[in-house]
Formats: structure tokens, C-alpha cells, sequence
């Protein structure tokens, strides 16, 4: 009895140690929240229990429990979301630096709270999601499919390749989430904020969990027909903000830590990769370089290097011919070739000729002659690549 005791002492320090709270968002939980409460309490001195507008017994069993849990509540019910911002406000008020959120419906172990404090050591300052055996657990049909929808999503969103996504199980960084700027309020709020901690370059790790789901305890608020048309609207916003920027982000970054030139070397020896698929790449990226869409190059070219399954770190390098002191000769050589097509084309002496208003005024033969030599040029490349990629890598 003294060692269960003293284990538990041991646990309750560990999470004062990482500046760690427990946050219990609740709605109509009374059938679990008072035995789900004193279990929690094993593990933490410090629950923020957040009654969102609940209007049966809960809000008298989270009274009965005095000041060994801080409790906030509020008259009309206003959704998860909305109830997890006041629990880490209050958080961050105390002092706190990370928090554990736990549903209230009884369908998670407090005991796994000790493997996110041990999946915290190894890994501190990331965001750690309860991951349930979906399979195995006994999760309704219904939830399945909806939690494989989200998975779907999230990785295309973030290219993090999650086993669960809707899990209400989670040790946040408080600090990053601050900085957030987060507007949905209801069961939707969990996938906003896993996604933008994520662009944030903040880690995700998931970490096993138990989980139950006894019909005769747990209580469900989720209406599917709402609920999934706001997470559908969401998702939306998401993958827009994705594909405008946060993808390309990522593309970037990885190459930046990886070393640019160590990354395109690597990406260009390739082994598993034909010397046609390669040749393509770089000519694609030429394609894209040379377009007369200068400011979309890779908004577009990145997306469709991915559909085409081409090499998108070679596509990337190669892009890059528009750098700034290339720019104005890719316009005059685009002015050349549109000269051809055109009637009353504008004949430049000098790149050194071409304006903000010669484009404005000539911007047909311009925009024409790009075209034409984007396709030119990305083709001579092709032949040129190809032959030197069969002539040096066998």
C-alpha cells in the first residue's frame, strides 16, 4: 500500500516538473465524470474542469470536489472548442507550460497520463496525441470511418501520417498554442489546432492508449449532420492555406535542413529511379522556371510535380532559373520568340530595354512568347538531360 502510494507521489511530482496540468472539458457527463475525476486526481494535484454549459447533475458532482480541482463553468453550452480555450487559458494564468486534455465520457484510462509524461522526456516540446487501436478497441463503425476521413486530411494538410487524428487525448505545448490564432468552437477546434501547431514545425507524436466505450456510460455529442459539414467547411480552409503556402513551406524547409545541395545530389543519384523520369523533372522544372506566371511558378509547379510523380526536389532546383538577374533576360527572350506570332510586335535592342510599362503596354507578345519558349526550352533540356544521364549514370 505505501509503494502504490509512493508511485503515485512519484507521478503527481513528475507532472510538476514539466509545469504540466490536466484540462477536462465536460457537457452532460454525469454518469462518468465523478468517478473519471478522482481517478485523474491519482496522477495530478492540478484538474481544470471546464462545465461547458451542462444541464443535468454534472455541475453539482464537479462542485462537490471543492478546491482540489479549479473549476470553470458557464450557463449555455458553446461547444469542446470553446471549452478547451478556457481550460488553457486558465492554464496558462497558473504558470502552466504543457497540458494533458482528457474527455470526460469515461472512454479514456487516466493511467496513460504517465506514458505521455514518458513520451514527454524523450521528446519535449511536441504535441502528443492519444493513439487508439482503432481495430482492436471496439470503436463504433461511425467513428472509425469518420476518424480515417480526418487521418486522410491532416496528412495531406501537414504530411504528418497519424493512426488518430480525432482523439481527445493530448498533451499540448502551451506556449505554441498561444501563439495560435484559432477560430472554430466546437468538435472541429481539435483537428484546427493539431494542423497549425503542425505548420508550425511543432513535432506530433502519437502515443498509444486504451480506450472503452461502454453504451451504457458513455454520452456522445457529436450530431453528425453539423458537425461533419463545419469539419468538412474547415477542412476546406485548411487545404486552400495548404496548397497557397504551408505545403510549399514544408517542401522548403526539408530542403533547407537538409542541406540544398546535399538534398539535390542525393535526389539526383537516386538509384530506384529511371534517367527518363529524371530528365523529366529537370525539364518540367525549366517548364516552370520560364512560364510567363512569374509569382505562381511553384504554387503550381509543386502541386502538379507531385500528380506527375516527378523528382520535386529537382523540379524545385531547376525552378530557380527565375531567380531575379535571370528574370529580365527570360522576359526579353519570351519578347523575341512572341515577336513571331503577333502583329505589331515591339522590337527590343536590349534586355536592358524592358520596362514595368513596355510589359503592361506589350503584354500579348510577352505573354505568347513565353509560353512558346517555356515548351522550347523544357524540350531541348529533356534531349540534353536524358542523353547526359544515359552517357554518366548507367
Amino acid at each position: 500500500m505505501n509503494n502504490s502510494k509512493e508511485i503515485l507521489l512519484q507521478n503527481k511530482h513528475k507532472l510538476e516538473e514539466l509545469k504540466c496540468c490536466v484540462i477536462m472539458p465536460t457537457f452532460n457527463n454525469e454518469k462518468t465524470i465523478g468517478s473519471l475525476i478522482e481517478n485523474v486526481l491519482q496522477y495530478t494535484n492540478h484538474l481544470i474542469v471546464v462545465c461547458d454549459g451542462a444541464t443535468d447533475s454534472t455541475p453539482k458532482i464537479i462542485a462537490s470536489f471543492g478546491d482540489k480541482i479549479t473549476s470553470i463553468g458557464y450557463a449555455k453550452n458553446k461547444g469542446k472548442g470553446n471549452a478547451l480555450k478556457m481550460g488553457f487559458k486558465e492554464a496558462l494564468k497558473q504558470g502552466f507550460e504543457h497540458a494533458i486534455t482528457i474527455d470526460s465520457d469515461g472512454q479514456h484510462y487516466p493511467e496513460n497520463i504517465l506514458d505521455f509524461v514518458k513520451a514527454f522526456e524523450e521528446n519535449p516540446g511536441a504535441l502528443f496525441m492519444g493513439a487508439r487501436n482503432i481495430e482492436a478497441d471496439g470503436m463504433p463503425g461511425k467513428n472509425s470511418f469518420a476518424n480515417k476521413f480526418s487521418n486522410f486530411w491532416v496528412k495531406l494538410q501537414t504530411g504528418n501520417d497519424l493512426p488518430d487524428t480525432q482523439t481527445g487525448f493530448r498533451l499540448y505545448p502551451l506556449k505554441a498554442v498561444e501563439k495560435l490564432c484559432l477560430f472554430t468552437n466546437k468538435f472541429e477546434f481539435e483537428v484546427e489546432i493539431q494542423v497549425k501547431l503542425a505548420w508550425q514545425n511543432i513535432k506530433v507524436i502519437p502515443v498509444p492508449v486504451k480506450v472503452k466505450y461502454d453504451p451504457n456510460e458513455r454520452v456522445t455529442h457529436f450530431r453528425p449532420l453539423q458537425d461533419f459539414t463545419r469539419i468538412s467547411f474547415l477542412n476546406t480552409y485548411l487545404t486552400i492555406l495548404t496548397f497557397l503556402w504551408y505545403f510549399h513551406k514544408r517542401q522548403l524547409l526539408k530542403l533547407w535542413n537538409n542541406g540544398i545541395w546535399n538534398t539535390i545530389k542525393q535526389e539526383a543519384i537516386k538509384p530506384e529511379e529511371s534517367n527518363i523520369s529524371k530528365a523529366f523533372s529537370i525539364a518540367f522544372g525549366i517548364f516552370i522556371g520560364i512560364m510567363p506566371l512569374f509569382g505562381f511558378q511553384l504554387l503550381l509547379g509543386i502541386p502538379l510535380a507531385i500528380f506527375l510523380r516527378l523528382n520535386k526536389v529537382l523540379v524545385i532546383a531547376v525552378a530557380h532559373i527565375s531567380i531575379p538577374p535571370m528574370i529580365p533576360i527570360i522576359i526579353y527572350t519570351s519578347y523575341k520568340i512572341g515577336a513571331f506570332f503577333v502583329e505589331n510586335s515591339v522590337v527590343f535592342t536590349s534586355w536592358k530595354n524592358i520596362t514595368l510599362e513596355t510589359i503592361h503596354v506589350n503584354f500579348m507578345q510577352y505573354f505568347i512568347g513565353g509560353w512558346v519558349f517555356a515548351f522550347g526550352a523544357s524540350f531541348l533540356v529533356f534531349i540534353v538531360s536524358l542523353v547526359g544521364l544515359n552517357f554518366f549514370r548507367k
